[in-house]
């Protein structure tokens, strides 16, 4: 089941969101996270927010199932054109110059690697092992401690 998350209207130039974007797509999440955090460009941050919503869709997307388990990665991630604003600034001898402030719309699509099956078994497999450690940490009740006391009075 992949996941979407979706920045609207985002008040930077594409190509230069592009670059970012570049990097991270087809990656691990956890790798495109550790990527995103560690480059110094400004989008990389609105990036990187955008990412773990879409985690965060995809966990509540698959409820019960762990994003860690399941081996997500970017399946696609779209930089598109979004309005341009435009304003002028003077040019010699008094004509005006446009300005085109631009803004984008950037599309994360997430995807678990494994099969449905597959992710499916492993829920399964995390849930028994838990109940297993349950039952180990569960404290024993023999009956040593009052021997003893009975056996010395």
């Amino acid at each position: 089941m992949e996941a979407v998350a979706k920045l609207k209207n985002f008040r930077m130039s594409p190509r230069k969101v592009r670059l970012v974007a570049d990097l991270i797509r087809g990656e691990d999440v956890g790798k495109a996270l550790n990527t995103l955090k560690f480059t110094k460009k400004h989008a990389a941050h609105n990036l990187e927010k955008l990412l773990r919503s879409a985690i965060s869709n995809w966990e509540n997307k698959n409820a019960g199932k762990s994003a860690e388990d399941a081996d997500l990665f970017i399946k696609k991630i779209t930089v598109d054109p979004g309005r341009m604003l435009k304003r002028f600034r003077p040019a010699p001898f008094g004509r005006p110059h446009r300005i085109r402030k631009r803004s984008n719309h950037v599309t994360i699509v997430i995807d678990s690697r494994l099969a449905e099956e597959q992710l499916e078994q492993l829920v399964e497999q995390a849930t028994v092992a838990a109940e297993v450690a349950q039952t180990d940490d569960a404290p024993e009740t023999d009956n040593q401690s009052t021997e003893s006391t009975e056996t010395t009075q």
